[in-house]
């Protein structure tokens, strides 16, 4: 994944009665090569939660890691938050904007609020009425709130992965294709995690092709 930029926040906190009070649904992972999407539904009013952290939300994408991690759990405190999850065998059963729209919609359902929900991308979600906001990351605080929250949760989720599949490069690039991943691919095959769908280049190497060799001390 690419390096954050340092950028200016777009949530000023004396505008916060200018955001609505409404429901942000963003996800993580969609172009990812294997593992989950993951997304996330998160409830606040602007008004009501602490200056300094409506002013330190942003796009996930553009906050360093260190910055998603400790605002992860100051999201938690502070906010209703509910995340859900399309996994790998979902994805190649009915497609990853089928998948997503799904975790999006059980994300939002779990958090039981009757709220307006502002969903991310062009889509809205299928059965609940909602509002697809282009760049609402940047645009709706809830939706940059939710962005943090699912990475940090996905991204948490593919290193403890990496442990249990080494070779990879999990632990580094979260599941997406870097060229350390594709390389793992090569040598070892798929592990249980890869989406059929997303790695059709490597149908002719067995599953777990070397996985042996990675645990084997040398002689």
């Amino acid at each position: 994944m690419p390096a954050a930029r340092a950028t200016a926040r777009p949530f000023d906190p004396s505008r916060a009665t200018t955001y609505p009070p409404a429901i942000g649904c963003d996800e993580v992972g969609r172009g990812a090569l294997c593992g989950p999407v993951v997304a996330a539904a998160v409830w606040f009013d602007p008004a009501a939660i602490p200056p300094a952290l409506l002013a330190a939300l942003d796009d996930s994408k553009r906050l360093p890691e260190p910055e998603r991690e400790r605002l992860a759990p100051l999201i938690r405190a502070e906010a209703r938050v509910a995340v859900s999850a399309g996994s790998r065998a979902l994805i190649d059963r009915i497609n990853i904007r089928a998948a997503t729209l799904d975790a999006m919609a059980r994300a939002v359902a779990r958090l039981g609020i009757a709220a307006p929900v502002l969903v991310d991308g062009r889509d809205g979600l299928p059965g609940l009425p909602s509002r697809a906001v282009v760049g609402g990351d940047r645009l709706v605080p809830q939706i940059a709130a939710a962005s943090i929250v699912a990475k940090v949760f996905r991204d948490t989720l593919m290193r403890r992965l990496a442990l249990r599949h080494p070779g990879y490069g999990w632990e580094r690039n979260v599941g997406y294709g870097t060229a350390l991943h594709r390389a793992g691919l090569t040598s070892l095959g798929r592990s249980p995690h890869h989406r059929l769908s997303f790695t059709r280049g490597f149908d002719g190497v067995p599953q777990g092709l070397a996985l042996g060799r990675v645990f084997r001390a040398e002689p």
